[in-house]
């Protein structure tokens, strides 16, 4: 099923995620929170997230029957992205577990879904992306990249917000049908972590190996250097 997806633009907000949050408590679904700037735009385990003037911060607002499948949704996110971004600037993009968007191996986007729970439940998947910046504070400045440092070109935020939810709405038809298998394996062609050697660092400790798969349920799976497989739920994950 498509959704009709309404767009609800402001100029600034604390995060497009914390105004769809609103709307879902309103009883609202099935729309789109774009902001030109936020002040407390945030990435997983609260961090802080760089969104100044001149980036796409959207946050897409979904009533959903199954709260805990939401982590496909972070996946068709940045496959739409990924899609997304080629079409419109012809660069080679890539998804990297379990959720952000790279460009040459630096970060172009990040992606934080999170879910409110109630009479209905709801899906708020958040998109931030560097698209229209010249530079990025020190901090990430060596791990950020955007669309316009790449191709030195700048580019229409409402066309790219489009053009992303234009992928979503194609995708999300696999997601309302359960067929949660297509969207790993499409997620799998773009995908920047699989075949490589990879440090994941999570709450219970960190685990060098091979990315070898990732499993129905979005885990990653590592082979570990004594041969043995490691299931990856949550945590950061770095190229060794």
């Amino acid at each position: 099923m498509k959704h009709d997806f309404p767009f609800y633009n402001f100029d600034v907000l604390s995060s497009t995620n914390d105004k769809a949050r609103e709307f879902a408590k309103e009883g609202k679904s099935s729309l789109v929170v774009v902001a030109e700037r936020q002040e407390k735009g945030r990435g997983r385990f609260g961090r802080e997230w760089s969104s100044s003037f001149g980036g796409l911060y959207m946050t897409i607002l979904l009533h959903v029957k199954d709260i805990n499948k939401s982590r496909y949704l972070t996946f068709i996110a940045a496959i739409s992205v990924a899609r997304a971004v080629r079409e419109i600037s012809g660069l080679d993009v890539k998804v990297k577990w379990p959720n952000d968007v790279l460009v040459n191996g630096k970060k172009i986007c990040g992606i934080l879904t999170e879910t409110v729970s109630g009479k209905k439940s709801s899906a708020l998947v958040g998109i931030g992306l560097n698209a229209n910046q010249k530079k990025f504070p020190r901090s990430i400045g060596n791990k950020a990249t955007s669309l316009k440092i790449q191709t030195n070109k700048n580019y229409g935020i409402k066309k790219i917000s489009k053009l992303i939810i234009m992928e979503f709405n194609n995708l999300y038809s696999y997601y309302d049908k359960r067929n949660y298998g297509k969207i790993i394996e499409i997620w799998k062609k773009y995908s920047h972590t699989l075949g490589k050697t990879v440090k994941a660092k999570t709450l219970t400790g960190t685990y060098t190996g091979k990315a070898v798969d990732v499993d129905s349920d979005c885990n990653l799976v590592l082979r570990l250097n004594d041969g043995s497989v490691k299931k990856i739920v949550e945590g950061d994950i770095f190229v060794v």
